[in-house]
Parts: structure tokens; sequence; C-alpha cells
């Protein structure tokens, strides 16, 4: 399994940083039973925070790195208490209770214990502390996001002063923290955001990836993981693309019909009249159409636009994602190797870096969006001039790709209508 955890913490903690580990009835997450001054919490400090900056937004805490730890057990009113000690690896084997932690909290409650879950992280600096919310667990690891938008005082996080408040948060976005990965937002909805490093071939993109994302897992770009469970994807799909000509400038861009795997289409539509960083874009899944007239057709009566047909490529692309721990924004190097249908020995490789998402459940810090991609951009162009590739960032997009090769075989554009 891949590495996906925050890089180690600095040797020398700042004075006055600390971290808890809480633990809890799964019920404070999922809201099938109110918070009750009998439910047992489990509180875990330890050795040093998991993050480097305070604060951030993502922390992945992983079991086997944790070591021996004590567990302060008692309930939420405070009337019964106990402490036991067990290693970050036996707390939950397989996902479950631990011999250890299950005997501790029966401690406690004074009878069985019901399903016990990681449920926050609690961080704190000085007098000032951040509660990140669990929103996956697994047998290796648990992710969390930061739920508080300002700091809450740290007078109270061994009294537990700041549960109800943090149960609160988590319970009022339990749609965006309980579902499977729908804990994402969109900085600029309707927006791509994008470098492009058109690679001269013949280029290994495989090996390429793969190099790319060893150095992400080796700490090489310091303050960003691996996107939790989702770092790696592979993509293999053909595009039918048409030039949007008109009728009028503000519809200039294209229109790409990809073939979906229930037999149906995706449309993607971009706008822009000249290649840039910026895009305007539009993804429309589901669409029951056939070539055999059909895009035309889409194109001409739905989309009501002017367009010319640019050869059909396929597209083969691999993409490594990843995350800034301190602001949640996800990010996107991908490496492809397009090649025209009708004639392979036509290609396009290219290196692309994209905004991609942000998991986040305060309020996204757009404007962080930018620096954070001129702090990638300088190490993604040092990989690639290590590895005598291209290192100019450009904007040479598909659409411009196919309109070159139709100037070579002009017989390959056909108008729409």
């Amino acid at each position: 399994m891949s590495d996906t955890t925050t890089p180690a913490a600095p040797a020398t903690v700042p004075a006055g940083r600390r971290s808890w580990l809480v633990l809890g009835g799964l019920h404070l997450l999922n809201g099938t039973a109110p918070l009750a001054g009998s439910d047992p919490v489990v509180l875990v400090e330890l050795g040093a925070p998991v993050e480097h900056a305070f604060p951030s937004n993502t922390v992945v805490v992983r079991w086997d790195r944790l070591g021996e730890l004590e567990l302060a057990v008692r309930t939420v009113d405070g009337s019964r208490r106990h402490t036991a000690r067990a290693r970050g690896d036996e707390l939950f084997p397989g996902m479950l209770v631990g011999r250890a932690l299950r005997e501790a909290v029966t401690e406690v409650t004074g009878g069985p214990v019901g399903p016990l879950v990681p449920l926050f992280y609690v961080t704190a600096d000085g007098g000032r502390a951040h509660v990140h919310s669990q929103i996956r667990f697994l047998a290796e690891d648990a992710c969390f996001i930061r739920i508080t938008p300002e700091s809450v005082p740290t007078a109270g996080v061994g009294e537990l002063g700041w549960l109800p408040e943090a149960v609160r948060l988590h319970a009022e976005q339990f749609l965006f923290l309980n579902n499977h990965q729908r804990y994402y937002r969109k900085c600029f909805e309707g927006q791509e955001l994008e470098y492009k490093y058109t690679l001269t071939p013949p280029v290994d993109v495989w090996t390429q990836t793969v190099e790319l994302y060893r150095s992400l897992l080796d700490g090489d770009l310091p303050g960003y993981i691996m996107e939790y469970r989702d770092e790696y994807q592979a993509w293999d799909y053909l595009n039918h693309l048409f030039e949007v000509t008109g009728p009028t400038e503000a519809e200039l861009g294209y229109a790409s019909f990809i073939p979906t795997t229930d037999g149906k289409h995706l449309l993607k539509r971009k706008w822009y009249a000249e290649d840039t960083f910026d895009r305007r874009e539009s993804h429309t899944y589901g669409l029951d159409l056939a070539d055999d007239g059909g895009f035309e057709r889409y194109i001409r009566e739905e989309l009501k636009v002017e367009a010319v047909r640019l050869p059909s490529f396929r597209r083969v692309r691999y993409d490594i994602n990843f995350e800034s721990v301190r602001t949640g924004h996800v990010y996107g190097v991908f490496f492809d190797h397009c090649s025209l249908v009708e004639d392979h020995e036509v290609t396009l490789n290219q290196c692309e870096l994209e905004y991609l998402r942000s998991r986040v459940a305060v309020e996204p810090d757009e404007a962080e969006v930018l620096p954070e991609m001129d702090e990638i951009v300088a190490w993604l162009e040092a990989f690639l001039r290590k590895r005598g590739l291209n290192d100019r960032r450009g904007f040479y997009s598909k659409r411009t790709f196919l309109k070159d090769a139709v100037a070579a075989r002009p017989e390959l554009a056909r108008k729409v209508g």
C-alpha cells in the first residue's frame, strides 16, 4: 500500500504545540444517537502533532506510526475515568476495537462496548486549538479534515469542553462528511486551471508517471500528500472532437463526445478563443448518441452552434493526484499520449498540471490556489528538466493539435450541418 500520510513532523516541535486523537462511539458521527453524559470518550495525546502548519486542513494518522500510547478514558460528564496503555497498531486491528481499548472503555461503561471509531483529531498551538473530523477510517489509517473555521480555546481539551460544538459542527455537515468521496468542493466552478508541457516524442509516459509518483511519496514536494485513497488513476478513451466556430465569439471552443462504458457518451464542452490557462468548461453525462450523424445533429439542434469536425483521437492518460495539507486543495499531474484514430503515427505527448478540487469542510481559500500552483510548478519543472523533458509552461490544447493535423491533411475536417 502506498504511503498517504502527512510528512513526518519536525524533529523540534514549537513550544505549545500539542495534539490528541479522540476515539469514541460511532453514533457521534452518524447521528444514530445524541451525545450523552455517559458516553465513553478516549483521549490519546500524541508525542508530536502529525501536521507541520497550524492550522492545517488535512491530517492522515497511521496506526503503526503512533507507538506506545496512553489511553485516557472518561465519560463525557467526567463521572468515571480510567487510564490504560496500548500501541497504535493495537487500537483497531482489522478496523475493529482492539482488546486493550475495549477493556479500557469497559472499565468506565461497566457494560458492553458499542462500535468505537476515531472521531476527531484535535491540535493546539498555545491557547488556540482546531478540531478535525474523521472522514475515512481503514485498517491502516484514518483521514481527518478541519471543521472549525476559527480556533477554539485549548483550556478545555482534556475536559471535553470543545466536544459538544464539534459534534454539532459535524452533524451540520453530515451529508458532506459522512458520504464516500462526497467531501469535495470546487473552487472556480465551471472553470479549468491548467498548465501544459508539450513533450517531444518518443516519451515513456508510464515511467515518467511512476517516477513522479515516487518523488511525491519521498517528500520532494513538502506540504503535500497523495490524495487519500485516490492518488493514481489510469484512463484510456476516444474523443470525437468538434471545433466550435460560431455563431458568436462567445461560443468559440470545442465540443468533444467521449464514449463511456455504458454505451453512451460524455459531452465535454470548453469555451475559449485562444489556448490559455483558464478556460470555461462543462460536462454532460449520459448522452445516448451514435457516430452515425448523431454528434452532428446534437451540435446543430441542441447546442445550436457552428462547428468543424476534427480528427478523432485516442487518449491514454496516467494521473497522479495530491493535496495540500494546509489548504485541502487537490491538484493533478497527468502524463498522456494522444494518437489519431486514422493515423496512429500522428501523436501528442503532454504533461499537464491542473487544479482539481478542494477537500474542505470550512470555506475554501481560493486565493491560495495560484500561489500553490506556482509552488508545484517549480518542483514539476525541476522534475522535467532532470529527465531532459520540456520544462516550459504553455497552453497547447488538443484542439490546436488537431487543427495542426488538419492543416497537414485538410480532408480530415468536415463541416456540421
